[in-house]
């Protein structure tokens, strides 16, 4: 099977980040992973949801080679659970200044900014999205956050806009094609 993506070729240039690829990709949660909206409860307990089809191109960037990063400004149970059950590794709740969260980890991952993606909808995540090699915002993002984005999602907010970043990612840097096959195959180990 032959993948049925495609990006345009200007965007999948700039996705490459440099000579090896992007190495790591930073996401919020909350406008991004999530649809933006918060359900807070009789007891004060805050509700998400999030999307499999977000969480499954997560898995595969992290397959791909390409270390998924959280940085959220909330620190919420459901945030918590939702990152361990993908098992991400590399996550930052409860964060004002992104950028400060930001920079260590990448020192600590050895990683540059040039080798970097960044999803972000609003003014807190502009920091990081114009550092990063490759930018991108979902449809709903700020004004502000679309004009300095080199690519917006056509899918929205929770609702699949990360897996295309992922997908978008995943294709610039040679992987897609590969993990597609893997999928159509078998995903037990190759019995």
């Amino acid at each position: 099977m032959q993948p049925t993506l495609t990006f345009p070729p200007e965007l999948l240039l700039r996705a490459q980040g440099r000579a090896l690829g992007l190495k790591a990709a930073i996401f919020d949660v909350d406008g991004v992973l999530t649809d933006g909206r918060i359900y807070i409860g009789e007891q004060g307990e805050a509700f998400k949801a999030f999307s499999t089809l977000d969480g499954h191109g997560l898995k595969l960037l992290r397959a791909g080679g390409i270390e998924p990063i959280v940085i959220t400004g909330r620190d919420a149970p459901a945030v918590r659970r939702r990152v361990a059950d993908l098992g991400l590794v590399h996550a930052r709740f409860g964060i004002h200044d992104k950028l400060a969260a930001a920079t260590p980890l990448l020192a600590e991952l050895g990683v540059d900014w040039a080798d970097v993606a960044a999803m972000g909808d609003d003014w807190p995540d502009l920091p990081l999205m114009t550092r990063a090699a490759l930018a991108i915002a979902p449809p709903q993002a700020h004004a502000e956050v679309r004009a300095i984005a080199h690519h917006v999602t056509q899918a929205p907010a929770g609702y699949g806009a990360a897996r295309e970043a992922c997908d978008l990612m995943l294709v610039a840097n040679g992987r897609y094609g590969a993990l597609l096959q893997g999928h159509l195959t078998t995903l037990d180990g190759g019995r």
